[in-house]
């Protein structure tokens, strides 16, 4: 007899067991006794004017409407030399995906579709990956050997990604300790993904090739905020070469993430750093939950070798009797199919991440492999009651159902369903396991959804199309040279102008430090200020104001220079910089009779403030404070770019205490 189930009880009740804590309340010692751990593979973009392994342009992009041509590809697996099969592989190839590949001429050749062996290794972007391993104090091969990476999602068409380890080894701090680096390869970018709907999959090749670097930590980091401390110092460090690209997707991180017993599971193409511990400390608690899971199972289940689920498929007439509501969901050859999962009362309404549950983790696994986009299920513990007692019955009818026992309802098309029942039984059965190895696909809420199984460690093996390359201590030592100062005393020196540390990220993130620098040792202009400036104000006018063609920062510098040189204050800079930002080719002089500047001397305006400030002497209940702000608003317009306005403001406060 089936037991129902107050499901959102349950999910709260185990959202309790778990002990699943807000990130703001999480504690250290709630990570220490979860046994977090946490690497990190950052990917950056390179500053090449061609890509890696071929002459096309590296950075031009196209529209997602424009291109020329388009390729159809279907992936299978083939044995190893082992006879083995790669397991992602198997997962693709049941996935039966149609990919689409969109040409542009001027951005693809024949190379990027294995139709071209590969030309030299671009040796502009050799060059940098070096620089940026010495920066990171890596050790540099004496050979750099090109390897063969398999990439079995389609997101390169040849179904292997060619890359080289430039440095090993290697470390960089943290406030409280150090992280430790694995490797720094070079290698070429994949494909953008434009959509994956069903069985088909489109790609545009404009970024594919183009040469990249990726960073791979040791999981030294211990709390989620670690985790985001440690990407932002590896992108600070790219960033401060002045060798990298910038802008969406040019850096993109992967997320290695564990619990104690549980498995490293890598949380992809994580695009903004402000996601890191949100995600970091949900996935950990999320691996707690599974392991939950297994403990309940394993003493409810002796043998889990012999599990398996039962299933039947309900009859059209059914369907429209007793499930309706599903018939929108149907496409014209749909079917539904009741399975039965014995022993799993209460697992499926079981919590896994904030607003999900197990049983997400079996619907986004439907939609992945089997390609029935959601809702793909409906299930006996749903957190809205969709199952009437009717339709219970009906159910029970079907398929005899024991105490703890629970069932789901799949539907999507005819040819789907096998492969989602397999899917199922599939994603049950390693509930008994605990943690699955896999990739998961991030969202901006924290939470997180399966995207693929985890490749095996044998995905690498030697490109026979590429020669290995010397690299001699001379040419090492002479790249040593030329090497910017490390972030780490960026920020040392930072702290010592006085600037707000909240103010750093900005600044570093922007590789902006360089123009500071400049800035405060070629004019008097305050540090404080600048660091204000450049870390808040610029920020704002980038959010705010359409960049015009041509802007770069070199002209924030020149805008200062030009105010040092003309004797201005600095506060003519609030006004100047958006003009600036959206008009890069103004003049400067221009750019101040557009604002209405005119050049007063400091006599004038103090002239004026003391003929202002004497209107208060006489009147009474209006405060110090009161009379300077009203005085300075008079003065403000006319005194910016003039004077200081902290010395007019001082003027005044003067003037009416002394009145």
């Amino acid at each position: 007899m089936f037991k129902k189930i107050d499901a959102l009880a349950n999910y709260a009740a185990t959202k309790q067991e778990v002990g699943y804590v807000p990130r703001k309340h999480a504690t250290q010692e709630i990570y220490d006794k979860l046994g977090f751990m946490s690497g990190l593979e950052v990917h950056q973009q390179l500053l090449t004017e061609k890509k890696l392994f071929c002459n096309c342009p590296a950075g031009v992009y196209h529209k997602d409407d424009d291109f020329d041509a388009e390729i159809i590809r279907h992936m299978r697996p083939t044995l190893s030399e082992l006879g083995e099969y790669d397991g992602t592989a198997l997962m693709e190839f049941k996935t039966k995906k149609e990919i689409v590949y969109r040409i542009k001429n001027i951005t693809t050749c024949t190379y990027e579709i294995d139709d071209t062996p590969p030309f030299p290794i671009n040796r502009q972007a050799l060059e940098i990956s070096i620089k940026l391993a010495l920066m990171c104090k890596m050790s540099i091969v004496g050979e750099v050997h090109i390897t063969r990476k398999q990439y079995l999602d389609g997101s390169i068409p040849t179904g292997f990604q060619r890359t080289a380890i430039v440095g090993v080894g290697g470390e960089f701090p943290l406030r409280n300790h150090k992280v430790r680096l694995i490797q720094l390869s070079v290698e070429e970018d994949s494909c953008r993904e434009i959509s994956d709907v069903g069985h088909v999959r489109v790609y545009k090749t404009d970024r594919l090739g183009m040469p990249l670097i990726e960073t791979v930590t040791y999981p030294d980091m211990k709390n989620p905020d670690e985790v985001k401390e440690a990407c932002d110092y590896i992108r600070f460090l790219n960033r401060s070469s002045g060798l990298v690209r910038s802008g969406i997707g040019a850096s993109r991180q992967d997320v290695n993430v564990s619990c104690r017993g549980g498995s490293r599971v890598e949380i992809k193409g994580v695009s903004h750093t402000k996601w890191i511990p949100e995600l970091t400390h949900n996935e950990v608690f999320r691996q707690w939950a599974l392991l939950k899971i297994r403990d309940k199972l394993s003493q409810r289940i002796s043998n889990p070798d012999s599990w398996n689920i039962k299933t039947k498929m309900l009859s059209p007439d059914a369907i429209k009797q007793y499930f309706s509501t599903l018939l929108s969901f149907l496409p014209e050859n749909g079917e539904v199919h009741l399975v039965k999962l014995p022993g799993f009362h209460g697992i499926l309404s079981h919590f896994t991440q904030p607003g999900k549950t197990f049983a997400d983790e079996i619907s986004d696994r439907v939609k992945v492999i089997a390609c029935i986009e959601k809702p793909n299920i409906l299930h006996a513990e749903q957190l809205n009651h969709v199952f009437s007692d009717e339709q219970i019955r009906y159910l029970e009818e079907q398929l005899s159902f024991e105490e703890l026992d629970t069932f789901l309802l799949v539907f999507g098309p005819k040819n789907d369903i096998p492969t989602a029942l397999e899917t199922i039984e599939e994603r049950c059965k390693l509930a008994f396991v605990g943690v699955p190895p896999e990739t998961r696909k991030s969202f901006a809420d924290g939470t997180t959804m399966f995207e693929r199984v985890l490749p095996g460690p044998d995905r690498m093996y030697p490109d026979t199309d590429s020669a290995p390359i010397p690299l001699s201590t001379a040419y090492i030592e002479s790249l040593k040279k030329d090497l910017p100062e490390d972030v780490f005393e960026r920020i040392h020196r930072m702290k010592e102008w006085g600037i707000q540390e909240h103010v750093f990220t900005y600044i570093l993130r922007k590789n902006l430090y360089p123009i500071l620098q400049d800035i405060i040792q070629q004019t008097s202009f305050p540090k404080v200020w600048l660091g204000h400036f450049f870390g808040q104000f610029l920020k704002y006018v980038e959010g705010h104001y359409k960049r015009g063609a041509g802007f770069n920062y070199d002209k924030i510098k020149e805008l200062f220079l030009f105010l040092d040189k003309e004797h201005l204050a600095h506060e003519l800079a609030y006004k100047m910089l958006p003009i600036l930002y959206e008009h890069p080719q103004m003049d400067f002089y221009s750019i101040l009779e557009t604002i209405h500047f005119k050049k007063i001397l400091a006599d004038e305006l103090f002239e004026k403030a003391r003929f202002l400030s004497q209107k208060f002497v006489a009147k009474k209940g209006i405060t110090v404070d009161d009379k300077i702000n009203w005085t300075m608003g008079q003065l403000r317009t006319q005194a910016l770019g003039n004077i200081k306005l902290a010395s007019l403001a001082q003027f005044i406060r003067n003037e009416i205490t002394t009145a």
